[in-house]
């Protein structure tokens, strides 16, 4: 054990343990990165992807319904989103070719970790701006509901998400059990 802890102290083996663990690192933040979903499910991911499921379709239509939307709240909601779309697929392309180039970065013989590093910076920014729109978007659409219709929109999604979680934690138990 001394003798491995005196050759860790020499230049070229602590070198090459902090190169050993960057990579590793690197390989695993880039797997989990990777692994996660663009798209999520239903092809809508968050805002770093399409991110704009719940006004569309027959989703928008309910939300509508529950808030006791008007044709002309309705119609502007539906134009704001019309907007967005084009630049949220844009962005979810954009993010697609960050992730690519992510994958061939890291199937290189040697990882680039500047290369890495750049590529980081540039998906955070990505999905930043990705994030600004959907904000965006949810400030347009509150601007066109009252403020009572925003209270009950809120509490339905409130609703929705502890419905989420509870089948989460069901489905994580029944993973559990033993067979």
């Amino acid at each position: 054990m001394t003798t491995t802890h005196t050759s860790l102290r020499t230049p070229r083996a602590l070198r090459l343990l902090v190169a050993t663990a960057v990579i590793a690192l690197a390989g695993g933040l880039s797997q989990a990165v990777l692994a996660a979903p663009h798209d999520g499910p239903g092809g809508r991911g968050g805002h770093g992807g399409h991110g704009m499921g719940m006004f569309e379709g027959r989703h928008a239509e309910r939300m509508l319904d529950s808030v006791n939307a008007t044709p002309d709240q309705r119609a502007q909601i539906k134009q704001i989103m019309a907007a967005a779309k084009t630049d949220m697929t844009a962005q979810r392309d954009a993010g697609r070719m960050l992730h690519e180039q992510s994958r061939a970065l890291f199937a290189q013989p040697t990882v680039d970790a500047r290369a890495v590093e750049t590529l980081r910076q540039q998906m955070l920014a990505q999905h930043d701006l990705s994030s600004k729109r959907m904000t965006q978007v949810l400030l347009d659409v509150s601007r066109v509901l009252t403020p009572e219709q925003r209270k009950t929109l809120s509490d339905r999604m409130a609703q929705r998400r502890t419905m989420m979680e509870r089948h989460q934690s069901e489905r994580s138990t029944m993973e559990r059990a033993p067979r």
